[in-house]
């Protein structure tokens, strides 16, 4: 039966510290959260609200916003007000407007130390997040480290990054202040990789995964799926933002679809289907493309089979909740729970499967 099904593998995250970014939690033995970033001026209140809701309502935890000049750290108090999730504010330069993003609301800052100037400038920083209850985040990147870091190692490499990653630790550590996390970000996938796995030895605070300017939707899904691939598998990453050049909605779509795929999250449902060949007896990919479409709005985790043909459709629908197997002379079987339940014919396929997915989702 599915309910006795269990993975061939269970992933041992590393333990990491536990921070809070407003009301979500993240490290520790909390779930991997997935993460956005707006697209739209942070000034323009109503477009920026409209996408907050739009890829919470698909399935982000935390969305980013970017804080270039004080009209957009003064914009914060207006957004926050009408979105349920917590906002990061994006900081790269000027240590006034973290200040001020802070103060305005901000749950979490995106900063580098080593952009901000000296120690002082990024003790006024500290000091508004530990008074407004913000959490840092420490971003590092391959393509903004430190002079002398570069001096030191000539290139980008895993060290460099770990070593700027550590110094900017100390930074905020010497300040009392430790509700931060870290990225240590590359757009080169084996740098990112490297430079993770080595930082995951050296500190215990949780770990925002990113493989940065990935590129556009089909080769930066790619990219991201091996980069976030083998650090999950290895238990490492607390959180993540897949960085594609695409609307945002879909960067938390394959951000959950990883996460899914290695049962490290489960929410919506998960369809199981076939790539199509000369044996189906319907059109799978026309069937699964209108699933999903239609049970977008399912948050519950379900998981779905749709096989074309009785070679691999049987086998498949045992093992998930709601199975469809193309059969012949339009009867295709239906099954529920790995059990055969009835035939449905091709044109009341797709209505059968919502309702009994919607039903199911309904009573969890």
């Amino acid at each position: 039966m599915i309910s006795e099904i269990r993975p061939f593998r269970n992933i041992h995250r590393k333990k990491t510290r536990e921070i809070s970014v407003g009301k979500v939690k993240v490290g520790g033995d909390n779930p991997i959260t997935v993460q956005t970033m707006t697209n739209t001026l942070t000034t323009d209140h109503k477009s920026t609200i409209e996408q907050i809701n739009k890829v919470a309502e698909t399935g982000a935890d935390i969305v980013r916003v970017s804080c270039p000049d004080r009209n957009s750290t003064e914009s914060l108090k207006t957004i926050i007000k009408h979105v349920d999730v917590p906002i990061v504010a994006d900081i790269h330069f000027h240590y006034k407007r973290a200040i001020e993003a802070a103060e305005n609301g901000a749950h979490c800052l995106r900063i580098n130390p080593g952009n901000i100037g000296d120690r002082k400038r990024v003790a006024e920083i500290v000091s508004a997040a530990k008074n407004n209850s913000c959490s840092i985040r420490i971003g590092v990147n391959a393509g903004s480290l430190e002079k002398d870091i570069l001096d030191k190692y000539r290139e980008p490499c895993p060290e460099a990054l770990v070593d700027s990653a550590l110094r900017n630790i100390k930074i905020i550590e010497d300040m009392n202040f430790f509700n931060f996390k870290i990225s240590v970000k590359s757009s080169d996938v084996f740098l990112s990789i490297a430079a993770y796995k080595l930082l995951s030895e050296k500190t215990d605070y949780p770990l925002h995964l990113g493989i940065t300017e990935a590129g556009s939707y089909l080769p930066g899904s790619v990219k991201t799926s091996i980069g976030f691939g083998s650090l999950l598998l290895d238990g490492i990453g607390d959180t993540v933002r897949v960085s594609l050049s695409d609307d945002p909605v879909e960067e938390i779509k394959v951000g959950n679809e990883i996460l899914k795929s290695l049962n490290l999250r489960n929410r919506g449902v998960k369809i199981i289907s076939c790539p199509s060949c000369a044996r189906q007896a319907f059109q799978v990919i026309d069937t699964v493309k209108e699933l999903e479409r239609r049970l977008s709005h399912i948050k519950k985790p379900i998981t779905l089979s749709i096989i074309g043909c009785v070679v691999n459709g049987p086998g498949e629908a045992k093992q998930t909740e709601i199975g469809i197997t193309g059969g012949g002379k339009d009867n295709h079987m239906l099954y529920l729970n790995g059990l055969e339940k009835e035939k449905v014919v091709t044109k009341d396929m797709i209505n059968k499967i919502v309702t009994l997915v919607e039903e199911k989702a309904s009573n969890l």
